[in-house]
């Protein structure tokens, strides 16, 4: 029982000094935050944050992995589900099951997803998420659901566009405030991403 207290204790001890790093994030920027920044927001000495991260970047470096790992996960799983909706050969504007998927978890992680991918967040998250979306989809590994030999144009343009565009399209619902719900965002950008943008302008039928 004790073994259970003690895994809730450090549940809450990471999500508070998470907590602490959105907020300060938003405030003063990364940069300008201190681990005595965090540890005073949090409520918890330096020892407890050391037992966790060695610094800032630690933190930040785990906190965004968290987020690539869980999105990775959800993109292998729900793929093959975009593959049969393009096959179809139907223009799309029901959302598909992953972008949804993606939304949710977005949705759920948005005051850490909005201070990171922010001016006032990590500047390189954004380079390492395309590097992340391109191992995912187009890389070298034999889970990859893309096939280079198949792209009709060079791979890393492809997922420079695609996450690029989704970056975007994301940080727009995020500074927006989430007016729309993850299903009609995903609808949005299911739209946009299977059948063109130039099909979403009501330019091509």
């Amino acid at each position: 029982m004790r073994d259970n207290n003690t895994d809730l204790r450090v549940i809450r001890t990471k999500e508070s000094i998470r907590d602490a790093l959105v907020k300060l994030i938003d405030e003063k920027g990364f940069e300008a935050i201190s681990v005595k920044d965090i540890t005073t927001r949090a409520k918890i000495n330096r020892g407890t944050f050391y037992a966790h991260y060695q610094d800032k970047f630690d933190l930040m470096t785990k906190c965004e992995e968290e987020i690539m790992l869980e999105m990775s996960r959800i993109a292998i799983h729900k793929f093959p589900g975009v593959i049969a909706a393009l096959e179809t050969n139907s223009p799309t504007l029901t959302p598909l099951p992953l972008v949804v998927s993606i939304f949710e978890y977005i949705n759920e992680k948005s005051g850490f997803m909005k201070a990171v991918l922010g001016p006032k967040g990590d500047l390189s998250f954004q380079s390492r998420l395309k590097d992340f979306m391109w191992r995912t989809l187009f890389g070298n590994n034999p889970d990859a659901p893309l096939k280079e030999e198949k792209l009709l144009v060079p791979g890393q343009y492809l997922a420079s566009y695609v996450a690029s565009a989704h970056i975007g399209v994301i940080q727009q619902w995020l500074d927006s405030g989430r007016k729309e719900s993850p299903q009609e965002m995903a609808r949005i950008l299911s739209t946009i991403t299977v059948n063109g943008p130039f099909f979403a302008a009501g330019l091509k039928k």
